[in-house]
């Protein structure tokens, strides 16, 4: 009995068939809880939790007159790390997977698996947790892919709920069977497997501890391992020892990649070291490597005067000069930099009958500058161009379904007060709310006057 609730007996938890990885674990169910599953929990919740047997009663009419879909999505609901669930909703997983693993459909999955015993790890329930390893790893026998990539997937769950116990217990379990192991490739992967553990939990130091270990076994390190390490370091906040493994990684060949800077930048940026900011852009920018909007959101983010300026979006400057002229040295010389690159014309799709702006993934202060950006070059290349605007144009900035408060979108909000202030004729679309549109004709008229309608609504 678990919770409460009388479970079948261990020898039958995993009797079904194992599908197990080849190289790479099998992706586990999607978490999105279905209309059905929603009315599940709810109901869970209302019922009496002293009463097991209707608990019992619910749980297994569930799972028999579900899909295998909604069942999995449901119970992956529960052990998701993101998801704030109720404590007894939560203790009801366990009791619930034991219920699923009896359908006929049934087909064991390392990563759900995984998932709660992270979960079990959160609630203290470490006894329930290790027979649920233990009775798995004996399903598993002696493969020792299958074990490692078993125990890799426990160390991934364990670091996505912060469990420093969680991974330390299932690092030194891996490390028994690679001990063991004549395979230089499972070493390979189990030890990058414990490194990214120990660095998404934030303990670099011991990440670099294991690297140095995978030279002395003669283990290649890899682009992951420095890349994972210089995050971590970076987000813990030790900036120095960040800036120490980026040399490393350069000095044995691994050149930071876009993902990389990204992870530099946005570590500088979150701790206020802005001359270091503008120090880093200026390197990536002349290593040749691309930006990206996640370049934009990481730098404009740690722009202060940027972000100041968006709190009251009825003053904010309208154009790219006016914008430059209420930053200081540095802010100015990031903005510059981020101008200089090709970001914008791959957010734009132009196509003979629309142009479409798409300002998806852009944080509040990308999303400012892009817009701000955009105008400014579509009157210096295309109108001094004379080039014809196709018959269409389009800004997508989305209904605000991921937003904060769905269906708020900050973004949305400000587009809509800039093409207010400005005249712009951009209107929402009535199809689609997430879009701003406007005929080509209309929109060149409009935009050959731009300056002077910016001078003139600023004065």
């Amino acid at each position: 009995m678990i919770g409460g609730i009388l479970l079948p007996a261990p020898a039958q938890l995993l009797s079904h068939r194992l599908s197990l990885w080849n190289r790479r674990p099998r992706p586990g169910p999607r978490c999105s809880l279905s209309k059905q599953g929603h009315r599940f929990l709810s109901t869970l919740i209302a019922t009496d939790s002293d009463d097991i047997s209707a608990t019992r009663h619910l749980l297994r009419k569930f799972v028999g007159s579900s899909s295998k879909h909604v069942a999995l999505s449901t119970l992956s609901h529960l052990v998701s790390p993101t998801t704030t669930s109720h404590y007894r909703l939560c203790s009801l997983a366990l009791p619930l997977y034991l219920e699923i693993s009896e359908a006929s459909w049934f087909d064991w999955n390392s990563k759900l698996v995984a998932e709660l015993v992270a979960l079990l790890y959160k609630l203290e329930r470490f006894d329930e947790a290790e027979t649920l390893v233990t009775e798995s790893v004996s399903k598993l026998g002696s493969r020792e892919r299958d074990l490692c990539s078993f125990y890799s997937q426990l160390i991934y769950s364990q670091s996505k709920h912060n469990s420093e116990r969680g991974v330390l217990d299932y690092c030194t379990k891996l490390k028994l069977v690679l001990l063991h192991s004549s395979s230089v490739y499972l070493k390979q992967r189990g030890y990058a497997s414990m490194v990214e553990g120990f660095c998404l939990i934030g303990l670099p130091r011991k990440a670099e501890e294991l690297m140095e270990e995978m030279k002395e076994l003669g283990l290649k390190l890899s682009k992951f391992e420095f890349r994972s390490l210089v995050y971590s370091y970076g987000k813990s906040g030790y900036l120095r020892d960040m800036k120490r493994i980026v040399v490393e990684m350069e000095r044995m060949g691994f050149q930071l990649d876009t993902v990389g800077s990204n992870m530099v930048l946005n570590s500088f940026g979150s701790h206020n070291e802005l001359s270091e900011l503008v120090s880093s852009l200026q390197k990536i920018e002349a290593s040749g490597v691309l930006f990206s909007i996640r370049t934009y959101n990481s730098v404009l983010n740690s722009c202060p005067t940027i972000s100041l300026l968006l709190q009251d979006l009825k003053s904010v400057p309208l154009s790219l000069e006016e914008l430059m002229g209420n930053l200081d040295e540095n802010e100015a010389v990031l903005v510059k930099i981020l101008v200089g690159s090709s970001v914008l014309e791959e957010t734009m799709q132009w196509k003979p009958k629309e142009l479409k702006l798409d300002l998806h993934g852009m944080h509040l202060t990308s999303a400012y500058l892009i817009i701000l950006q955009w105008f400014h070059q579509l009157q210096c290349k295309f109108l001094a161009e004379n080039r014809v605007l196709p018959g269409e144009i389009i800004v997508v900035c989305g209904a605000g379904k991921h937003s904060v408060v769905r269906g708020e979108s900050p973004v949305k909000r400000l587009i809509k007060e800039i093409l207010l202030r400005i005249g712009c004729p951009l209107r929402i679309d009535r199809k689609n709310v997430g879009c701003f549109i406007a005929k080509g004709k209309v929109f060149m008229e409009w935009l050959s006057n731009y300056n002077a309608t910016i001078h003139e609504r600023i004065s």
